[in-house]
């Protein structure tokens, strides 16, 4: 498996295991990532201002991709980043894709400057809490969310 950035070619691929995933948990309504303008055009919001974007997809040897996860400046919080987007397919899940991608966002974030990571997701994607929990991300208030329906809110110093 390799993990890489995100390519044009990719884009269908990751916007269909993303509303997949929201689907899925009943997360397939307004207020979710599901309707993100950008949703299956991932690369060109993030290859639009590299200096504060960055995805990156994990890819088989087959070259199919597994999943993603990405960040984006987070303007409400200085210095801060928001981890985006991390969606995995079925078979990619519970073998720790999930801790390499956000360790290298992670990684990507210091690299860009950014000195914390804001993250928001939904108390029914209980997976990726745990994961947050588990990868240090303490929770916090709602800060200026950017999708409406999302009901859990973490941070991380880096």
């Amino acid at each position: 498996m390799t993990i890489r950035p995100i390519t044009a070619d990719d884009d269908e691929t990751m916007g269909a295991i993303a509303r997949d995933n929201l689907a899925a948990v009943g997360l397939d309504i307004p207020g979710t990532a599901f309707f993100d303008p950008e949703i299956m055009h991932l690369s060109g919001f993030y290859d639009d201002d590299p200096a504060r974007r960055r995805y990156y997809v994990a890819v088989d040897d087959d070259g199919r991709v597994l999943g993603g996860c990405g960040l984006a400046e987070f303007l409400p919080l200085e210095g801060t980043a928001e981890l985006q987007k991390l969606y995995l397919t079925d078979e990619a899940k519970g073998h720790g894709l999930g801790t390499r991608l956000v360790g290298l966002v992670e990684e990507a974030a210091r690299e860009l400057g950014y000195r914390s990571l804001y993250l928001e997701t939904h108390s029914k994607l209980k997976a990726a809490i745990n994961l947050y929990e588990k990868l240090g991300y303490r929770a916090i208030d709602p800060v200026s969310p950017g999708h409406a329906a999302m009901d859990h809110f973490f941070i991380k110093d880096l």
